[in-house]
């Protein structure tokens, strides 16, 4: 065998190896991608706990709060009506706005949350994409130089 010989099945031997390889990493970034996607979803899922279990506790706060306010008019003696029956308005008005702007946040976060994992998936899809394009052109390339070599 001669040396062109030899060097245009190790210029081959080289282009399937890195086409492999670039396929291989192709994989890897997809997988990348769909993992980090699946990570903004389940963070997405803890968000929403969150915002639930924070959403209870202020309502019970109020509660709370209504009910002492409550005890404190009773034991005054002086009936619910009037500033007393205003402030326990206010106080059940002021949970209500809470709770919206708890659960806006809530809506927010999972817009977030949901434009991240598509945003992990895009660029995982458009890596794999590259690395695809790359596969290739390591076959086409050494292809060429085998071709040449053995001219």
């Amino acid at each position: 065998m001669d040396a062109m010989a030899i060097a245009a099945g190790a210029s081959a031997v080289a282009g399937i190896v890195g086409f492999k390889g670039n396929k291989q990493a192709a994989r890897i970034a997809r997988q990348t991608g769909e993992y980090n996607a699946q990570l903004a979803e389940n963070e997405l899922v803890m968000l929403q706990r969150r915002r639930v279990q924070q959403e209870n506790v202020m309502r019970k706060n109020s509660e709370r709060l209504a009910g002492a306010q409550r005890v404190a008019t009773a034991a005054s003696g002086v009936e619910m009506t009037g500033s007393p029956l205003l402030a326990l308005a206010d106080t059940f008005f002021q949970t209500e706005m809470d709770a919206l702007n708890i659960q806006y946040a809530s809506d927010f976060d999972a817009l977030n949350k949901a434009s991240e994992a598509a945003l992990a998936r895009a660029g995982g899809a458009a890596q794999a994409a590259a690395f695809q394009t790359q596969a290739y052109s390591s076959l086409l390339t050494s292809g060429s130089r085998s071709a040449q070599l053995m001219a």
